[in-house]
């Protein structure tokens, strides 16, 4: 279950600018060392090396991402990286499912209702984290008229949470809506 925190929006971006240069110079360090290492022992002098070098960048590419996961993700400066990572990942869960979502909604269905409210409120924390002011004043009035809706149903306004449970509830009514 995925949990809403409260993030100061500069300290996000700066953290993550720091993880994203720790990753890319890894990257770039691996990648380099490892397409140098496959011209070296496949390659041919004076040839044509370009696919033993794409190969060595590909070969980076996944010894760099193994080592971000096994070794660097449950670091402290991969943090607030790690927290988007995972806000993304949950509001990408409930844009699957939108029209299960809108039928819901429409129908007055409590899951539904608390599903937009929580892709609202998440929404709302991702473009702030981002800096994406426009966008949040896109949001702003859909996101305040659910609310009053809730409101006026008796349903807490406050959704910070993503119970899966209400994502397979709302697909169940998606079905039963056809």
């Amino acid at each position: 279950m995925f949990e809403l925190q409260q993030i100061d929006p500069e300290a996000y971006r700066r953290q993550t600018r720091r993880s994203t240069l720790i990753v890319a110079v890894l990257f770039a360090a691996i990648a380099m060392a490892s397409a140098t290492l496959t011209v070296a022992l496949f390659g041919e002098p004076g040839g044509n090396n370009f696919i033993w070098n794409l190969a060595g960048v590909l070969a980076g590419l996944f010894i760099s991402s193994a080592i971000v996961r096994a070794l660097l993700w449950d670091k402290p400066f991969m943090a607030q990286a790690r927290y988007g990572w995972q806000l993304k990942r949950s509001l990408m869960s409930v844009t699957n499912v939108m029209h299960h979502i809108e039928a819901g909604v429409a129908a007055n269905d409590p899951e539904a209702m608390k599903l937009l409210r929580f892709y609202h409120q998440g929404l709302t924390q991702m473009h702030q984290l981002e800096g994406h002011t426009s966008a949040l004043e896109e949001l702003r009035s859909e996101s305040e008229t659910h609310r009053q809706r809730l409101e006026a149903l008796g349903i807490p306004a406050d959704q910070p949470r993503l119970d899966p449970h209400w994502l397979e509830a709302v697909k169940r009514y998606g079905k039963k809506a056809r």
